[in-house]
């Protein structure tokens, strides 16, 4: 069967990537905002643009943000929207944001293809438990669709095409003994994968919260937890940068990754402050906020897990080369 093109990154080459970074990187420490409207260790403020997906995953940065701890540290962030990771990498390499939000699938082929990206900060885990996490393989509540296997033959939607994502639906197919090559993955946002399921314009959605909610809200029941079928307690994202940028201004990086830290940790132990974050930047109604599953925010992320990871994405045939995971983690 033929699969739909790469993404956006997948076609750069390292050549590109490399001039786009010359061309459109950052250039000094002055930033955005210019110190008039914080207090870091300079006695200024500086703004830096994240590249971010609209999802409860990255609910700790808005909440960090809110709570003052990247300003505490003289930092200011800006967000900027865009469907996966897979999107999110060209733009901080080019220069067009300091920092971004990645799943980790995305980032190791960015490095297996000699994308110099650099993570930097943990982002978000599995909470291990089936049928109790952020992420879930979903189908309409009246589908003949019962188990992975049964999606052979199947439109599947995921966010983006050769991420994570991929390998979690492939991994969960071949879990239930069915043949992943057989399944038609086709692109899709997040947000607008419950109006496609409802309307059965795909068969299967591969969503992440708070589309599974709603999806949930709507009828629609999971068959699977693709992300703990690669690992238990898997991480699924990592915040970054690019090399580039890391080696130009390590102390940055040092704030970023402390008052991300620190926002992680808020965010695991307030749940209720982070539905309520949620609702600044995304359209969910409050009685499906409510319903919610978070995912967890570990301050570390579990290399194990990422190199089972690793091993299924090279089986998928994702990687030029095998990702070099000492050069992509901090």
């Amino acid at each position: 069967m033929r699969r739909p093109s790469r993404r956006l990154f997948v076609g750069l080459t390292a050549v590109s990537v490399l001039a786009a970074a010359t061309a459109c990187g950052s250039s000094d420490d002055s930033g955005g905002s210019g110190g008039s409207d914080g207090s870091g260790s300079s006695g200024g403020t500086t703004e830096v643009e994240v590249g971010l997906i609209p999802i409860v995953d990255v609910a700790p940065l808005y909440l960090g943000q809110k709570k003052g701890f990247f300003e505490e540290r003289g930092l200011k962030l800006s967000f900027s929207s865009a469907q996966g990771g897979a999107a999110i990498v060209p733009g901080v390499v080019s220069g067009q944001f300091e920092f971004g939000f990645s799943n980790m699938t995305s980032l190791m082929i960015a490095q297996s293809n000699n994308v110099p990206v650099k993570a930097v900060a943990n982002g978000i885990a599995s909470t291990g438990e089936v049928g109790k996490d952020f992420e879930a393989l979903t189908v309409k509540g009246d589908s003949p669709v019962k188990s992975p296997k049964d999606l052979e033959g199947k439109k599947v939607a995921i966010n983006t095409l050769k991420n994570i994502n991929e390998t979690a639906v492939r991994a969960s197919v071949r879990k239930a003994g069915g043949d992943p090559d057989e399944v038609e993955l086709v692109e899709l946002a997040f947000d607008q994968m419950p109006a496609a399921l409802d309307a059965g314009r795909i068969d299967a959605a591969m969503v992440v919260e708070p589309a599974l909610a709603t999806i949930k809200n709507q009828g629609g029941r999971e068959i699977a937890s693709p992300m703990i079928d690669i690992a238990p307690k898997l991480t699924v994202a990592m915040y970054f940068t690019s090399i580039k940028y890391a080696q130009e201004h390590p102390e940055m990086v040092k704030k970023f990754q402390e008052a991300t830290a620190e926002s992680l940790a808020y965010a695991d132990s307030h749940p209720d402050e982070v539905r309520e974050i949620v609702t600044t930047y995304t359209k969910i109604p409050a009685d499906v906020l409510a319903k919610v599953t978070l995912p967890k925010w570990p301050a570390e992320p579990n290399r194990a897990a990422i190199e089972e990871l690793a091993k299924l994405g090279e089986a998928d045939g994702l990687f030029k080369q095998t990702p070099d995971l000492d050069e992509l983690l901090p």
